[in-house]
This record gives structure tokens, C-alpha cells and sequence, in this order.
């Protein structure tokens, strides 16, 4: 059974950090790439990062870069998305989601999704 799970979600005041994690098990494919997406009230959803299946690639959102780290232990089936500098602007629920071979910032072109963890950025 193919599952993503996502932890580490939670309230932070601006300019904390947090570091959510996605759990993923029951794939049989060795060519995976994990994307996290956000999605805030009224918005559409949102690519935040993504990561190659050897860890090797990643990209991220304009917004997020130099102040989120996305990486993989592969040996977990595990995927990190840290996030500093957190800004109200953040605070959405974070999904990771998978599809093979390719990361995408298009959300309609992965297959399986977590439940998503809440990011509150509020002081």
C-alpha cells in the first residue's frame, strides 16, 4: 500500500524554524522524486521544493529559496523539508506528494499525496 506521511507541522513565531518530515513506504519504484507543496486558505496550492530520487537534484519556489533545505534519506524512505526564517506569509498545510523520474512544480502531475502538516507563522 503505497503511503506518504507528513510530521513536524506546528505553530512558530516569525523568523523560527521547523523541520517537517515525509515518511514514505510501499513504493516499488527506485526512481521517485518527493515534492512538498503548501496550500493556504483561499490559494491555490503552492511548490515549495522538490527532490530527485538520489537526492542529488533539487529546486525550490522563488519565495523559498535560501531559506528552505529540502533533502532525502533514502536508507528511511524519508524526505526533510527545513524551513528557517519563517514568515506569516508560510502559514498554510504542507503536503508532500510523489511522481516518478522528473521533479514538477505542477501539483496536478503527481500521483500520491500525504494528509498534510499545518505551518502556523504567527507571533
Amino acid at each position: 500500500q503505497l503511503q506518504l506521511v507528513e510530521s513536524g507541522g506546528g505553530l512558530v513565531q516569525p523568523g523560527g524554524s521547523l523541520r517537517l518530515s515525509c515518511a514514505a513506504s510501499g513504493f516499488t519504484s527506485d526512481y521517485y522524486v518527493i515534492g512538498w507543496f503548501r496550500q493556504a486558505p483561499g490559494k491555490e496550492r503552492e511548490g515549495v521544493s522538490c527532490i530527485s530520487s538520489s537526492g542529488g537534484r533539487t529546486n525550490y519556489g522563488e519565495s523559498m529559496k535560501g531559506r528552505f533545505t529540502i533533502s532525502r534519506d533514502n536508507s528511511k524512505n524519508t524526505v526533510y523539508l527545513q524551513m528557517n526564517s519563517l514568515k506569516p506569509e508560510d502559514t498554510a498545510v504542507y503536503y508532500c506528494a510523489v511522481r516518478n523520474y522528473r521533479c514538477s512544480g505542477s501539483p496536478g502531475l503527481y500521483d500520491y499525496w500525504g494528509q498534510g502538516t499545518q505551518v502556523t507563522v504567527s507571533s
